[in-house]
Formats: C-alpha cells, structure tokens, sequence
C-alpha cells in the first residue's frame, strides 16, 4: 500500500481502531468521572498510546482524535445494551434506561468528524501502520501472542464464518465476539478472547 493511498471509504469504514477494547476495560471497572485528557493519561499508563507526533500540540491532538474516534465507535457496539456517553469532559457508561437523549445521531457534528479518518491529517498508509502498532500493543497487553499462528481458514472457522464471508460480516463477527467473551463482561473468558483477538489480527490484515 503506498504511503500516500488516501483514505478510502471502505478503510475507513472496516478499520478497527484497538483503543475500543482497553476504553470498555477502564469503563467497566470505573464507569464515569472521566474525561479526554484523564482517559487518554491512564491509557499511557498502561502503555498502550505511544508518542504520535514530535510536535506536542499535535500529540495531543491525535491522542484525542483516536480516543474520540474509539468512543463513538463503542457507543454504536454498546447500543442498545448499554448508553456510553460521548463528551470531551463528561465520559460515562450506563445501563441503558428509555431517555429520549439516548440515541444515536448519525448527523452530529462531533461523530462525523471524529468518525472521518481524513481529519487524522494522515495517509492510508500511515494510518494503517499506527493502528497495527496499536493492535501489537494490545495483544502483548492481553497476552495475544502466546497463542499460536492462525491462518485465514482456521481463523474464520473460530468466528463460524465461511470461506467467501464478506469484511462487513467478519467485522460485524469480531465485534460480537469480543463483546461476549472480553474478560471484563459478566461471564467473559479471558483466554477465549485472546484467541478471538488472535483470529481477528489474521483477518483485518486483508483490509
């Protein structure tokens, strides 16, 4: 893929960002009091946000865009199940209740923004190399790579998807997965996760 590929609708579209799944973990275990900046914080703590640009006010900015873009992209996993509330200064996960406010809008401002990968200021190339530095760290956080190399075929057999299945259903697969078995969910499995995770870094790679 050439480093300046621009973002096309189906990368952008398909691509997972690997911030969702630490963000449910730190939401589960402390479901409000967070903001951007805190989120972003504990996130390095953990080592799983590296430096992304030599200029600090760029840092920052890329810091929040891809944790923004991780919010917005759960809150759609989450719904109807659970309502994750997406404001810079006010982030909070809740059970869902029947609130007129809690619902989806495909045309707000700030998810359309922060769902659109062009605003990263970044080509499809650079933008596919972060996310799979990303991934790498996630899986070393979540013990992925203790489990052995899977190929295409064997990874969709663990999803139960065929052969000819489509990226929009592997994808749509992955999420329901993960969702079930991460192991911060009532009745998750922590190593049953992390082969998921292993199957999925075999198939996003064909995006």
């Amino acid at each position: 893929m050439s480093d300046t590929q621009p973002l096309s609708a189906t990368f952008q579209t398909y691509m997972e960002n690997p911030l969702l799944w630490p963000i449910l973990e730190v939401l589960k275990q402390q479901p409000s009091g967070w903001k951007v900046h805190t989120l972003a914080a504990h996130l390095s703590e953990l080592e799983l946000v590296p430096v992304l640009d030599d200029a600090p006010e760029k840092d920052l900015f890329k810091r929040n865009f891809l944790i923004m873009n991780a919010l917005y992209q759960l809150q759609e996993i989450l719904y109807p199940q659970k309502w994750l509330q997406v404001e810079a200064m006010d982030i909070v996960l809740m059970p869902m209740f029947r609130n007129a406010n809690h619902v989806i809008d495909p045309d707000e401002p700030l998810r359309d923004y922060y769902t659109n990968w062009t605003h990263y200021e970044a080509s499809e190339g650079e933008v596919k190399r972060l996310l799979n530095e990303f991934w790498t760290r996630y899986r070393r956080f979540v013990g992925g790579e203790t489990v052995s190399h899977l190929n295409r075929h064997e990874a969709l057999r663990l999803f139960d998807l065929p052969s000819d299945a489509t990226s929009f259903e592997i994808r749509k697969t992955w999420r329901k997965l993960a969702l079930r078995w991460h192991p911060d969910r009532d009745n998750g499995d922590a190593e049953q996760f992390r082969i998921l995770c292993a199957a999925w870094n075999v198939l996003r790679q064909e995006y």
